[in-house]
């Protein structure tokens, strides 16, 4: 399959159920009918969700790995959580 902006090489991915075409030349992101209203409803999901609890750090509360206290953010955006592995 060809890029339609600059007929590129593109790859197809699979998130979620959803198949994200990507050109390898200029990296755009081209999707089929109704994958964007998923991926909206799978982003709204996603923050809807309640944060996974910490992780158990060090009995003595001392810093680790960085963070102190096991602290971990979610990802913001659904373009984070798509294309994370």
């Amino acid at each position: 399959m060809q890029c339609p902006k600059c007929r590129g090489n593109m790859r197809t991915y699979e998130r979620n159920g959803v198949h994200i075409e990507q050109c390898d030349n200029c990296r755009g992101i081209f999707l089929d009918y109704g994958e964007l209203e998923t991926l909206t409803r799978m982003e709204s999901q996603y923050h809807a969700a309640p944060p996974p609890p910490p992780a158990p750090g060090p009995a003595w509360g001392a810093p680790h790995g960085g963070h102190y206290g096991g602290h971990h953010h979610r990802q913001r955006s659904w373009v984070g959580m798509l294309f994370s592995t």
